[in-house]
């Protein structure tokens, strides 16, 4: 049988949805409050990461009997909370599941709830009406975004009624008054030219922005403010001259990004190499999208340790699995590597890697946003490690895949492009490479496909290897292609037909490094494997080679897996 490249972080593959999923559904109809609860309880920490899943309670009918529960008066908070962010967490999966929310009328039940006077409640129901906007699945209708919006939020004393909430105690309100202005403000002269006069406690507005940007302030606050500050001169309503603004902008700016570049690079340090505290990052509140945000920052410094937090934090299964799904982590991961420094290039095509695990749900949307194009261009740099990376990435890719992709896969990269890699000075991208074609050469027809189009030139390569100044390990990895290729239908001829080939292969058994031997061992399993057509063929031609001998010297071998293996091998002669 062939054997595929294991990557770097082993994990089976999330079992398919079952018929446990109408055991969700049906909970949510028990005459017991506490076992709704706990019945919804276990649906939220089902469908976290789970797209199948999430589709699943979808067509089982699971949204109306949720929001039916989330707008009964008899209902206890914590169920409507609970009921809002399963509903939440539902309108993260596909652009089909916000579809499915907006026909059930989510909307309505869901501003209806911002009317209760629990706050954790409320903060459930904005948080599931912010991910059903963020859709371009939503009606455009339904947001204030233009101008035209702007104003009829002007007309209605918005501002007015808005500027006393700077004051407030609270930083989280404070701080959505002030993401309120700046959208208010943006390329709107009249709002912009109103706000200049507004008085807060005695105090004109664009003064209290101007202390809001101050260094004690939080930093996501300091950037709002600049951002206020901003367009209010790009709308002439303060003097781009003036001291208070060049000044205090460009300072202030210049200290928010050096405060978010280090803070990226502690938690970047910090989920390095501890799953619970990757974890803690992840779950603090807005801290995902901050640290996406921070993939579009102006500051390349701000990017880079952007990029380093992220690439930390998909070390972790469970994160690719759930997080980095839910917020799309990788299409901002994508506009990145589409134009950006070397050395941001280097570590997001590293983090790009990750995503491209068997396990990772963000592997399929990547693979059809045009990856395979810009890898195969990154194995082309003069950068040894974006070379290594952009191999790395393709050889995830063509782990347990369909015969497109690697088709794919295989004309983009281009057979001369392969080769060259194959001779590259760089071990890395040496080993990734094989590891790549390892990847290819598996599955019979895929292997039969490949050989017959590309089997001459693989062919040659493998010799070249085999001959070369090579260490143990890049000679095992080649041992190994030549056993998927063994492994194949037809594509086994080439082996057999390949005197040179076999005598290499029989050198190698006789090896002194037990590493080598087995990956020998293994080619000839096989070749020689009995129920197979053209077996006896096949067997006799070996014999005659001496490779008979041999194995019953291995089997006398101490090593036990090479005994095991010797005497496995030898039993199909006499079968």
């Amino acid at each position: 049988m062939a054997c595929l490249l294991e990557t770097p972080i082993r994990m089976s593959v999330l079992s398919e949805v079952t018929a446990s999923s109408r055991h969700y559904v049906d909970r949510l109809f028990d005459p017991d409050p506490q076992k709704v609860l706990q019945g919804v309880i276990d649906m939220k920490n089902a469908v976290i990461g789970n797209n199948k899943q999430k589709a699943n309670l979808i067509v089982l009918g699971a949204v109306p009997r949720l929001l039916y529960l989330l707008q009964q008066e008899t209902s206890s908070t914590e169920l409507k909370t609970e009921c809002a962010v399963v509903l939440g967490s539902l309108a993260m999966g596909t652009e089909n599941n916000v579809k499915s929310l907006l026909d059930c009328h989510i909307i309505p039940a869901l501003l209806q709830g911002l009317l209760s006077p629990d706050l954790k409640f409320i903060e459930a129901c904005l948080r599931c009406l912010r991910t059903i906007f963020t859709s371009p699945v939503t009606p455009e209708e339904l947001l204030y975004t233009g101008p035209d919006h702007q104003t009829i939020l002007f007309n209605h004393g918005a501002v007015q009624n808005i500027a006393h909430l700077l004051t407030s105690l609270s930083y989280k309100v404070r701080m959505q008054a002030l993401k309120c202005f700046s959208v208010l403000a943006f390329e709107n002269p009249q709002v912009s030219m109103t706000l200049v006069n507004v008085l807060v406690d005695g105090e004109l507005l664009p003064q209290i922005f101007v202390k809001m940007l101050q260094r004690d302030k939080p930093i996501e606050m300091q950037l709002t403010s600049a951002k206020c500050l901003t367009y209010m001169c790009r709308a002439g309503a303060i003097r781009t001259d003036d001291n208070c603004i060049v000044l205090k902008l460009d300072h202030d700016l210049k200290h928010a990004h050096e405060l978010r570049q280090a803070a990226f690079k502690l938690y970047a340090s910090l989920g390095a190499n501890d799953e619970d505290i990757r974890k803690k990052i992840i779950e603090t509140e807005n801290m995902m999208d901050r640290i996406v945000t921070g993939l579009s920052e102006s500051s390349v410094k701000v990017r880079l340790a952007a990029v380093r937090c992220l690439h930390s934090l998909s070390r972790s299964v469970q994160q690719l699995r759930t997080s980095f799904q839910d917020h799309a982590v990788w299409k901002p991961l994508m506009k990145v590597l589409q134009n950006a420094p070397d050395e941001i290039l280097v570590v997001a095509s590293s983090m790009l890697c990750n995503l491209l695990l068997e396990f990772s749900p963000s592997k399929e949307p990547i693979l059809e946003s045009g990856a395979v194009e810009l890898l195969c261009g990154l194995t082309q740099s003069e950068n040894p490690a974006l070379r290594v990376n952009g191999i790395w990435a393709l050889m995830n890719m063509a782990f347990q895949a369909e015969q497109k992709i690697k088709a794919d896969i295989l004309r983009s990269l281009s057979t001369e492009q392969l080769f060259r890699l194959l001779s590259d000075s760089d071990l890395n991208v040496l080993m990734k490479t094989l590891g790549l074609l390892r990847n290819l050469l598996s599955t019979r027809p895929h292997i039969d496909k490949i050989m017959s189009t590309h089997g001459k030139q693989i062919m040659q390569a493998v010799t070249l290897i085999l001959e070369g100044e090579h260490n143990i390990e890049v000679k095992e990895q080649t041992l190994c292609i030549l056993a998927n290729i063994a492994d194949g239908t037809t594509a086994k001829d080439l082996i057999m037909t390949n005197d040179d080939i076999l005598q290499k292969i029989k050198y190698y058994m006789g090896h002194s490094h037990v590493k080598l031997q087995l990956a020998a061992m293994f080619c000839i399993s096989n070749l020689i494997w009995n129920e197979e057509e053209g077996s006896q063929e096949r067997q006799d031609k070996l014999r005659d080679m001496g490779i008979v001998d041999i194995l019953h010297k291995l089997s006398q071998s101490p090593d036990s897996n090479l005994c095991d293996k010797a005497k496995m091998a030898l039993q199909q002669y006499l079968a």
